[in-house]
């Protein structure tokens, strides 16, 4: 049993340093969640703690799981106006703006990282999806108030494109790892995909939701309502994923059913919700900060901040033009969006998944990931609300989404 205490004190004083750190820091105007990736790197292998931990295949389930959470709760947070007033754009930009973003950065990594076309595109692939918990976050503490569209813009997208990431990824490695000669069978794998998530979400959600209007739920119940929805959300993910479908865009689905549904039921437990949310997003990111090595992700800094600005400075502006100019958002909402578009959690985990499939040279694409998201994090997030505000953009206040980021 002494192992298991030892790893619970560690764990506790982590999530302590970086929660107590993380107060400290979004004064300053920084994401919780490169609070808690430092800390796990301070601890990992090149930090004083040297705690060693190279467990991919560990990380990338316990990461599933925290990113359903986060979707989960964004899903259930999202009123149906948000949907309604930011459906169409947000799916541009979730579909065809997440193509054209992995292109571009996958044609950015070929020439800063000497790579062939798929591999790039690969990579590109693994950056593509935004980071919902982050930009809210972000965009609150800054107190910036955005005209009722953009938000929604904003926050449906930022909820729909992390399984269009999900899928191209799983493409690229289909396309790379099957032998020569072989159809990869991509069409089949975005149907499927698509199809069974959507499917999984629509009625999972629908089930659930007629269930909860049949309990004898009061507003005594919070923590048992959260827990429902909570392993309703998680099963609705495991049988997405069994049946080889999105359980990312079913979990996310499945948070719009029911919080549209339920809402008296929803609404009251979303404070105990906001906690599992915040265990989700410490434990994800400490443990991609352990993840991480230093000194091997240093070897490609340079190479990686070409992908960074890139993706930041080329990709993700290009994507939005092409995506909301025919929508009439003026130049001021596109640029914004543009810069609003912060790298967290998913690109990260995105990049353990060619690890795990053997793809030629992919422990490059876990830092380089992880340098983009730094990246990100320290230049893109505390200039939010600094741009909000010089590009004369005044609105309603933000939605509640979760401070967990």
């Amino acid at each position: 049993m002494s192992s298991l205490y030892i790893a619970l004190l560690a764990g506790s004083l982590l999530v302590a340093l970086g929660l107590v750190a993380g107060l400290y820091s979004a004064k300053l105007g920084f994401s919780h969640l490169l609070v808690f990736l430092l800390v796990g790197m301070l601890a990992g292998v090149d930090g004083p703690l040297g705690l060693p931990f190279a467990n991919h295949k560990l990380a990338l389930g316990l990461g599933n799981i925290a990113l359903a959470m986060i979707l989960l709760d964004g899903g259930l947070r999202t009123p149906l106006s948000s949907i309604r007033a930011g459906l169409l754009p947000a799916g541009l930009l979730a579909s065809v703006g997440v193509l054209i973003t992995a292109a571009v950065a996958g044609v950015a990594a070929m020439w800063a990282m000497d790579m062939d076309w798929r591999n790039g595109l690969l990579l590109g692939a693994v950056i593509a999806s935004t980071d919902a918990a982050a930009v809210f976050s972000q965009l609150r503490n800054s107190g910036a108030r955005l005209p009722r569209r953009l938000a929604a813009t904003i926050e449906v997208e930022s909820g729909l494109n992390d399984p269009v990431a999900v899928f191209l990824t799983l493409a690229m490695i289909a396309l790379i790892t099957a032998p020569a000669g072989q159809d990869a069978g991509l069409a089949s794998l975005l149907a499927r995909q698509a199809g069974v998530g959507l499917v999984a979400g629509l009625a999972g959600g629908a089930l659930v939701a007629a269930g909860l209007r049949r309990l004898p739920i009061d507003r005594d119940h919070d923590g048992l309502s959260a827990l429902l929805l909570t392993t309703g959300g998680m099963a609705v993910f495991a049988i997405a994923g069994l049946l080889d479908g999105s359980g990312f865009l079913a979990v996310y689905l499945f948070g719009l059913v029911v919080g549209h549904r339920v809402s008296a039921i929803v609404k009251p437990a979303l404070t105990a919700l906001n906690g599992y949310t915040w265990v989700a997003q410490a434990g994800l990111f400490l443990l991609l900060g352990l993840l991480v090595t230093p000194h091997e992700m240093l070897r490609l800094a340079w190479p990686a901040l070409a992908v960074a600005a890139a993706l930041m400075l080329v990709a993700r502006p290009l994507a939005v033009v092409i995506c909301l100019t025919p929508l009439g958002f003026g130049w001021r909402q596109q640029l914004m969006v543009s810069w609003v578009g912060l790298r967290g959690g998913v690109p990260i985990v995105l990049a353990v998944y060619p690890v795990l499939a053997g793809v030629p040279g992919a422990y490059r694409f876990f830092d380089v990931a992880f340098v983009v998201v730094l990246s990100s994090l320290l230049l893109q997030g505390p200039s939010l609300g600094w741009l909000a505000r010089r590009l004369g953009l005044h609105g309603v206040a933000l939605p509640d989404r979760t401070d967990a980021a």
